[in-house]
């Protein structure tokens, strides 16, 4: 089920043939009615290719925009490490 918790996950070469689609001249509503994607996700794949070669989010954000993905990307991190040790803490007091 797609959705916003749940959003669909496409390999790299099938979004590089939607771009080669599109590229080629097939009409955005075709492709979309087609393979059931959204306007704006395929209009994001092709600008991806178009602006860096690449449709992965991150080769597409400028550094700053990186920022904030990266904070709070770490933030997880170091909740789940707090997370663990505090899980942990009782059974090393034990010994």
């Amino acid at each position: 089920m797609a959705g916003p918790k749940h959003p669909r996950h496409y390999e790299e070469s099938f979004k590089r043939q939607i771009v080669q689609l599109y590229e080629n001249g097939k009409p955005a509503r075709e492709i979309k009615d087609e393979y059931d994607i959204s306007h704006s996700t395929l209009h994001r794949w092709v600008q991806g290719i178009r602006d860096s070669g690449s449709t992965k989010a991150a080769d597409n954000r400028t550094p700053e925009q990186n920022e904030p993905v990266e904070l709070r990307r770490r933030d997880g991190q170091l909740e789940m490490e707090v997370d663990v040790s505090e899980q942990a803490a009782p059974v090393f007091a034990r010994k």
